[in-house]
């Protein structure tokens, strides 16, 4: 069967597929002739993943599913959260200060490093954490993947994107999520766990 997930991004596409190989057969929005930027404007990751995939299903007609991923830090009451993708921007407006680009994750992370250093001595403790809704038939299903891990105090590392060069994983304290190769990250991952969490609920109840 065919289920349609809501991002054109390679590196999630990538890893989806693997997860899912023998289950579905993924189709992007690009291959059914849609362009639209979906939707993330909730407070939250469920809120947020319901309503990409919600919309989907109207664009497209057909079984489908979508992410969102925060990262949450304990220093910060939970912050940037669900808001990781705009943290300076809203930072930014909170204190006056120029406007930078959105999903502009150097001024992210710079953003939350500047933060943090706010509050010396405090654990540096967070997590990354994703919630996938899949809309199959008449069910709507959610799915959470976490990691836990810290916030380092710089960057390191190359590969990644996001907050992975600042983000040291508990299962790997030697370095950041920047500096594992791929196949490892994605075995840790906050997005794979939830995505092979929806892998075996497909196993099990798919219509195949």
């Amino acid at each position: 069967m065919n289920l349609v997930f809501a991002t054109a991004n390679k590196g999630k596409l990538r890893e989806a597929g693997e997860i899912l190989d023998g289950i579905v057969k993924l189709v992007t929005p690009p291959e059914l002739g849609i362009f639209e930027e979906l939707p993330e404007t909730a407070m939250t990751l469920e809120e947020n993943s319901l309503q990409k995939a919600e919309r989907l299903r109207t664009l497209c007609g057909l079984d489908c599913f979508a992410d969102d991923t925060g990262l949450e830090v304990d220093a910060l009451g939970g912050a940037p959260g669900a808001h990781a993708a705009r943290y300076a921007c809203d930072v930014a407006l909170r204190d006056g200060l120029p406007m930078p680009a959105d999903h502009d994750f150097e001024a992210n992370i710079d953003t939350l490093l500047n933060e943090l250093g706010k509050h010396p001595g405090a654990p540096r403790t967070a997590r990354f954490r994703s919630v996938v809704t899949l809309l199959y038939g008449q069910r709507t299903l959610q799915f959470e993947g976490i990691l836990e891990g810290r916030i380092a105090f710089g960057r390191s590392g190359g590969g990644g994107f996001g907050y992975d060069p600042v983000f040291i994983a508990d299962e790997y304290p030697g370095c950041s999520l920047a500096e594992l190769p791929e196949e490892v990250k994605n075995a840790i991952s906050h997005r794979g766990k939830a995505l092979r969490a929806m892998a075996r609920w497909l196993k099990n109840n798919s219509r195949l």
